[in-house]
């Protein structure tokens, strides 16, 4: 039975990608590094573990994450309203410490003339964070997307996430949820608009 990535559980993961050896013997230098030994049992087929994971961490540098919203659907029976998604789980790594970013996002945008399918919203969301980021600059990027995409009258991105760099390092403080938001057309200019929509999302 063959599959794809729209299958779910269904999609099998590609074959294995060769790992060049600079990038394997970068690995093991950070092993070694550390204060371990590369060459113990435990330890010999990490570099190349390692390699395929960063690969697959990093795969949104091989996609335009603005093709996902070139499909767009006009009848819509007169709809006028919000369309919202969240509660979009999402994980990335910070670029000052190539430290895991876990979270979640709502994202919402008020359709000018055409909507697109709400799996693109996370597919959107997915492409950016899987490059190296800041929270900031990733809110920032999902949002200016969509409007540029859309051209909708409004959006409204709003990301909540845990950073492992202060979590599990440096000040050590777990439990902490760093929130941002960027607003937009009527959600940025008209403060009705902003209440309504931060409200559906649960603010």
């Amino acid at each position: 039975m063959s599959a794809s990535p729209d299958d779910g559980d269904l999609y099998r993961p590609a074959p294995k990608i060769p790992v060049p050896d600079e990038v394997a013997d970068a690995v093991r230098t950070l092993i070694r590094w550390a204060g371990d030994d590369p060459d113990r049992e435990g330890l010999l087929d990490t570099p190349l573990r390692v390699a395929r994971a960063w690969k697959e961490y990093a795969r949104g540098y091989e996609e335009d994450p603005g093709d996902h919203l070139s499909r767009t659907f006009e009848e819509v029976g007169g709809y006028d309203e919000i369309v919202l998604l969240k509660n979009i789980p999402f994980q990335s790594h910070c670029e000052h410490h190539l430290a895991p970013i876990i979270g979640k996002a709502a994202i919402a945008y008020l359709p000018r003339d055409r909507v697109v399918g709400i799996s693109k919203l996370a597919r959107v969301l997915h492409g950016y964070a899987r490059r190296l980021q800041v929270q900031e600059r990733l809110t920032a990027e999902v949002a200016d997307c969509i409007c540029t995409h859309l051209n909708p009258l409004g959006v409204a991105v709003v990301i909540e996430a845990s950073h492992a760099c202060m979590s599990a390092r440096g000040v050590n403080t777990p439990g902490v949820m760093m929130t941002t938001s960027r607003m937009m057309g009527v959600f940025r200019e008209d403060e009705r608009s902003r209440r309504e929509v931060l409200a559906l999302m649960g603010y």
